[in-house]
């Protein structure tokens, strides 16, 4: 792999599908009902006439109707939040889906990505245009496909791409040793700061997991961290 194809930070575009099912809002239940089992999928974004994401309809939309259905669950439908209840009389995607819709631009960074999933509890997210134009959707596995990296690939971008061109350091200078992702930098840079900034862009390297900073600082330097056990 040439240094000119490594990536310090995978965009959602590189991995992203742009094979995506997707559903108008006037989709009835069961047409959406069908092709999720058809297509294998666990949820569709919805466009409107302009092709543009409005609402997400997933499995749990859907199944809000059949769980509202049953007579032992009715019993407690008073428990339930409002939208849940409208959900269940919804017929239509308009009426079903999730509003507003999370999603992301494809030249957003694949960690930017994973922090919306997490933060906004979602398992995929519609990839859209600056207009709203859905382009492709990423998922869970598609943000964790960037560890499925061999660590010496991650090496060698480290000391090419980080020490040497970044920072202008000779790589020589440094140790740097990977196992399973985690990576282990071991050396004494010119300074303190540029040492803390080696750190941290070595964390946003594609396929790291964790990095242990091992760098000698300069003794009582009040900006140095504290040492890992």
């Amino acid at each position: 792999m040439e240094l000119e194809a490594m990536r310090v930070n995978a965009r959602v575009k590189d991995v992203m599908s742009t094979r995506v099912v997707a559903v108008r809002r006037t989709a009835s239940f069961k047409e959406m009902a069908a092709r999720l089992h058809r297509h294998g999928v666990s949820a569709f974004p919805v466009l409107d006439e302009e092709g543009k994401v409005v609402g997400v309809v997933s499995e749990a939309d859907l199944l809000t109707k059949e769980a509202f259905g049953d007579s032992a669950a009715s019993a407690f439908s008073w428990m339930t939040r409002r939208r849940d209840q409208v959900k269940a009389d919804g017929a239509t995607a308009a009426e079903l889906m999730s509003t507003p819709p999370v999603t992301i631009g494809p030249d957003e960074s694949v960690e930017h990505a994973a922090w919306l999933m997490y933060a906004r509890g979602v398992k995929r997210l519609p990839v859209t245009r600056p207009d709203g134009r859905l382009i492709g959707i990423v998922t869970r596995s598609d943000v964790l496909s960037v560890f499925d990296r061999k660590d010496e690939e991650i090496r060698r971008e480290i000391r090419e791409g980080v020490l040497r061109r970044k920072f202008l350091c000779n790589p020589n200078r440094f140790t740097v040793t990977i196992k399973d992702g985690v990576v282990t930098i071991e050396g004494t840079p010119e300074a303190t700061d540029v040492g803390l900034d080696i750190i941290a862009e070595a964390k946003h390297v594609q396929g790291v997991v964790a990095v242990r900073d091992r760098l000698s600082y300069p003794s009582g330097d009040p900006h140095v961290p504290d040492p890992l056990v």
